[in-house]
């Protein structure tokens, strides 16, 4: 009899200070993140679509750099002069003034501005693709943060419910229906339940952090109101083509107008020139003209040509391994969406049992009717099952996240 009197006030300081404790939990301020679709606008500004959309100008300009043609030559040549005997001083000095241009023959500038071209259309698909997957990471974040900070507001509320119980329990226990074990086991699990809640709420202070640098927000987020998995996924098809077969076919593409280029550099670069010859001598000029071409003896750019060649191998077997690989990922994608839109129902469904057992549960236990240890049965059953519906949630945004990413377009069915 005196330990019991003796353990009753620290357990009842203990239940105390931990209700205390989840009042001071929670922040004294709150700055809401913006809402996902608010966050999409901005997507222009993360570094990965800036990023390919400085590629893309590059390549847009060595497009119109390809389509120059070559600047032309112009020679001054002094012959016949300077020299001993009747060639001393300029006097009998023949004078050429020459004007010489790269004449492009055999399709050697549209092959290069061909290939310029496509490499410019692989750039424009590289930029519709990080934005994709730029979308895709936000969503993620929001998503995680969301269900990081229902896990902490899950945490706090399990605390509380402990320690109602376990209040409830300590009464029983000075009326001598429950024996002292129980009210010690309710104060490890208030422990428990604070030390759960802790970890939670630097959980939830982490996903916020990782969400305020994606987004590139100014002020750190610490709520979320606008939700984003309780959003049932868009039945919005995307394109039929994926962004990653896209991008293999575009540069499959420009590894074959590559080899077309390699190709015409082995034909003979013809220049033609016409110029002015001065005789001073006679104090007479004529015109000169001519063709000049590279005689190909030993280089026809026979080993740059195979090396095309073996880059357009490579890239048509990177073009069917990524066709095979986003039919399996879309099929996979589309299978888990499904099933995690059935585990929502049947989570939702399990809170609602869970909720409903705890009720009765808790009724019997303080009418005396259920033991201790059924309503923590119950109680146990309820956390998790609150818990099980947020990852529920959130694996449904990650399936929707990974379709709309092989579908080439924003999650949940925002336009590109």
């Amino acid at each position: 009899m005196t330990s019991l009197h003796r353990r009753r006030p620290r357990f009842a300081v203990g239940c105390a200070w931990a209700a205390f404790a989840v009042l001071i939990a929670g922040p004294a301020w709150a700055d809401p993140a913006p809402a996902f679709e608010t966050l999409l606008d901005r997507i222009g500004l993360t570094p990965s679509a800036v990023e390919a959309e400085a590629l893309l100008d590059a390549a847009e300009a060595r497009v119109r750099q390809a389509a120059v043609r070559p600047n032309p030559t112009l020679g001054l040549e002094a012959e016949n002069a300077f020299g001993r005997g009747s060639f001393r001083g300029y006097a009998n000095a023949e004078t050429t003034l020459s004007f010489s241009q790269d004449l492009e023959l055999w399709g050697r500038r549209s092959a290069r501005v061909g290939a310029a071209r496509a490499d410019a259309g692989t750039a424009a698909l590289r930029r519709d693709q990080a934005a994709v997957e730029a979308a895709a990471r936000l969503a993620l974040a929001y998503a995680e943060a969301e269900a990081a900070e229902r896990r902490a507001d899950l945490a706090a509320e399990a605390l509380t419910v402990i320690i109602a119980d376990t209040r409830a329990a300590l009464a029983l226990v000075e009326e001598g229906r429950e024996p002292l074990l129980r009210g010690i086991q309710g104060e490890s699990e208030a422990a428990a339940a604070k030390a759960s809640l802790d970890e939670a709420e630097a959980e939830r202070d982490a996903a916020f952090a990782r969400l305020t640098a994606i987004a590139m927000l100014s002020t750190p987020v610490t709520s979320i109101e606008t939700s984003l998995i309780d959003r049932t996924p868009s039945t919005t098809v995307g394109a039929s083509v994926s962004p990653q077969v896209r991008v293999a076919e575009a540069e499959r593409s420009a590894a074959e107008t590559r080899i077309a280029v390699e190709r015409v550099r082995a034909t003979p670069d013809v220049t033609a020139s016409v110029g002015v010859r001065r005789f001073e001598e006679k104090n007479e000029t004529a015109l000169i003209f001519g063709l000049s071409l590279p005689l190909p003896l030993f280089d026809r750019n026979r080993g740059n040509i195979e090396a095309a060649q073996a880059d357009f191998r490579a890239a048509d077997a990177r073009l069917v391994s990524a066709r095979q690989d986003a039919e399996a990922d879309r099929n996979a994608a589309q299978a888990r969406l499904r099933a995690s839109a059935s585990r929502v129902s049947a989570a939702d469904a399990g809170v609602t049992a869970g909720e409903e057992a705890y009720r009765l549960s808790r009724i019997g236990f303080e009418a005396g009717r259920i033991s201790q240890l059924e309503l923590r049965s119950s109680r146990t059953a309820l956390i998790t099952a609150r818990n099980g519906a947020v990852d529920a949630r959130l694996a449904r945004v990650r399936a929707e996240i990974d379709l709309a990413r092989l579908q080439g377009r924003l999650p949940f069915g925002t336009a590109q």
